[in-house]
């Protein structure tokens, strides 16, 4: 392989300066290009940072530290970058509870006392004992490893959790005594995306992927999903394969009915579709029985009582709807609707002997009440325009717990009687704040076909609309998943500085069902970077502001929603902050559980069109030399296995060495963290300062 080397002749592309009064000169280090490329149909792409993939090699981890070195030191220039972190970090520091759970005899809760990097387990006994049961911040010293889940018996008498490490997906799963706390078994290891479901209290049930055979774990395919069956008192090499070895599936779960009857079986080869199965757990003899064999339609069992089982489906109602089929002839034409499809999508829970019926009204929750045979109880009065969650808990459950939030009302927890219907406040946030000074209003524009797309904008009220409002523009667009208000510190100390908050609902999202998430996948992605950019010309437009103060930030496939738009429209933003981005098209599917989501990319294997549409928006493919892009804060993590880091490796190399204009080009590597969850208090602190910072640094602001 031909390697080339930028030589001193170049150097002089890497100090850059602007008529910016602060300084944002840059001497970024010179990476190494590599003559590589790959044949498309016939059309051949070059691929000159591709020695990035490499995340064991020890040029790859020089890399890392250079570019962090780089990234630090701009950084420590910003003169109010403290200010930002102490406001912060007081702010953060209240105690956040979760709603409680029962298990067995006692009732269990979530709490962090505010500052500690990961939320402890409480429980408390019927005479009122609160205890920790389970500190994740005693799992490692820099609070990097998570408590990931976890699962309890029937009689509540055992528990089996999982823990990540350093935000990786792969996790390993620890078996105790939840009377006594002590561990019964050794821990077992390298499980990946699996629930915890337990078969009375002899075993439970758990999913994983066979280990690469050489190359690197964090990186390496994963591309078939088992399930298996851990039994109580043996070694994990003895556990049995139930699903998933002469059936390749890349995601396949298992959970067993709360009754402890069935166990349910989906799989799927992609986010999108699945088949279904269960197995009566009632008849040890019992074979596995298909109840959908195709992947068409998306298919979950909700609930089993009486012989039938409840499934939220949406085969024949994009926008879903709950059905009833009974046990002994399950196939769908034997379905009976209990809660037809209506214009809104649903998702339905169950808790205290009802149904749960959430609709999504313009991104926002409508909750109603219905009994098992689909009759309306009543509709549900939440505390104002946002978000409920919760509505679930076991079916002999008496009393329920909802969350509600939105952008200016931090998470409200609510106890609910499903008997009269009433809810009462049970724990308010005591964030020191009042929102009464704040504004938070739904608008609706028109895309660049003529689609209404909704928008939520937040601010401080008093806010002049003159056009020099800094503004972050936060959106995602793909993959079912629907953006809902929700309440955010680092939202709420940005308001606080003067900006805008603003989050439009894109095409490739949940929020108006299949129909809308169809139109942003596949040969219809473009749209939803089309909705994105008539977000940002809607809130120039109406004088939020202007493209010196509007920033653009998304993670995951809300990175490569940012990447691709400063790509096709640098001019329209000041700032750029793709998150953990999925930024090569051409080359996203060979790594971990990238195939699976195809069904809202494609591949550039499948076809010639497929190949030249992704080529088109991919946004490393199509950063070009002689541009001015956008001040870009570029953010990952050395252990994300999930989008692995060397998508904004590369696309950081090349933009680096591609941009022409005075704006900055920065990444930012957090080690020892993965895609998000589980990351420690300590570090995302840290790296909101360093966002917020960097975008008003880079806007042109002095001081706050």
């Amino acid at each position: 392989m031909h390697r080339n080397y930028y030589g001193l002749a170049l150097c002089s592309l890497f100090l850059l300066g602007c008529e910016n009064e602060n300084n944002l000169k840059v001497q970024y280090p010179i990476t190494e290009t590599v003559d590589i490329s790959d044949t498309y149909f016939g059309i051949q792409v070059s691929d000159p940072y591709r020695w990035l993939e490499d995340d064991m090699s020890e040029k790859t981890a020089d890399w890392v530290q250079q570019q962090n070195e780089v990234t630090a030191e701009f950084l420590n220039r910003i003169p109010f970058r403290g200010k930002i972190f102490n406001r912060l970090e007081e702010l953060w520091n209240y105690e956040k509870v979760s709603p409680p759970f029962t298990e067995g005899e006692f009732t269990y809760f979530y709490k962090n006392d505010g500052l500690q990097n990961q939320s402890v387990l409480y429980r408390t006994d019927k005479s009122g004992n609160t205890e920790v049961f389970i500190d994740p911040n005693n799992f490692s010293a820099d609070g990097t490893t998570s408590l990931a889940g976890i699962s309890f018996t029937k009689d509540g008498s055992l528990a089996v959790y999982q823990i990540s490490e350093a935000g990786s997906d792969w996790r390993k799963v620890i078996l105790i005594n939840a009377l006594t706390k002590e561990i019964l078994e050794d821990t077992l290891f390298n499980i990946k995306f699996s629930g915890l479901s337990w078969n009375k209290s002899e075993g439970f049930f758990y999913s994983s992927y066979d280990l690469p055979e050489d190359g690197s774990i964090l990186s390496a395919k994963t591309d078939q999903h088992k399930l298996y069956y851990h039994k109580i008192g043996t070694k994990q090499s003895e556990d049995q394969l139930i699903f998933g070895n002469s059936i390749k599936r890349r995601y396949v779960g298992g959970y067993v009915t709360e009754d402890n009857s069935l166990l349910i079986i989906s799989a799927a080869n992609t986010t999108t579709g699945n088949e279904l199965y269960y197995k009566d757990l009632r008849n040890p003899k019992s074979e596995i029985v298909t109840l959908i064999g195709n992947f068409d339609n998306s298919h979950s069992v909700v609930h089993f009582q009486d012989e039938h089982l409840y499934i939220l489906t949406n085969l024949n109602a994009p926008n879903r709807r709950l059905v009833k089929a009974p046990l002994s002839s399950p196939a769908p034409e034997n379905w009976t609707d209990v809660i037809p499809e209506r214009d809104m999508p649903l998702s339905v829970s169950t808790g205290a002997g009802y149904l749960f019926a959430s609709y999504l009204k313009d991104a926002t929750s409508l909750i109603e009440q219905y009994d098992l045979n689909g009759n309306k109880i009543r509709d549900i009065k939440l505390p104002a325009i946002g978000t409920a969650s919760g509505f679930s808990g076991k079916w002999n459950d008496t009393i329920l717990y909802y969350t509600f939030t939105n952008y200016v009302i931090p998470p409200t927890i609510y106890s609910f009687d499903p008997t009269s219907g009433e809810s009462n406040l049970y724990r308010k946030p005591d964030v020191k704040f009042n929102p009464d000074d704040y504004e938070s209003k739904q608008i609706f524009y028109t895309s660049k076909d003529g689609t209404r797309i909704p928008m939520i904008i937040s601010y401080k009220k008093g806010l002049k609309l003159n056009g020099k409002n800094p503004t972050i523009l936060y959106g995602y667009g793909g993959f079912n998943i629907s953006l809902t208000p929700s309440f955010s510190v680092s939202n709420l100390v940005w308001m606080e500085m003067g900006g805008v908050y603003a989050v439009p609902n894109l095409r490739g999202g949940g929020e108006y069902g299949k129909k809308w998430h169809d139109a942003g996948r596949q040969f219809n992605k473009q749209n939803v970077f089309n909705d994105f950019i008539a977000a940002a010309e809607w809130l120039i437009a109406n004088k939020y502001t202007s493209p010196d103060f509007l920033a653009i930030a998304g993670g995951s496939n809300g990175g490569l929603l940012v990447g691709a738009t400063m790509t096709q429209r640098p001019e329209l933003f000041k700032v750029a902050l793709p998150a953990v981005g999925v930024l090569d098209m051409l080359r996203y599917h060979k790594f971990t559980a990238g195939a699976g989501w195809a069904y809202d990319y494609g591949t550039a294997d499948d076809s010639k069109e497929m190949f030249e549409y992704l080529l088109g928006y991919s946004p490393y493919h199509n950063l070009r030399k002689g541009m001015n892009y956008p001040a870009t804060l570029i953010t990952t993590a050395d252990h994300d296995d999930r989008v692995v880091p060397a998508h904004s490796f590369k696309f950081a190399a090349r933009l680096q060495a591609v941009n022409d204009g005075p704006n900055p080009t920065l990444i930012r590597i957090e080690t020892n963290a993965g895609h998000g969850a589980g990351k420690p208090t300590r570090m995302i602190l840290q790296e909101t300062t360093d966002r917020l910072a960097f975008t008003l640094f880079c806007m042109g602001k002095k001081d706050i």
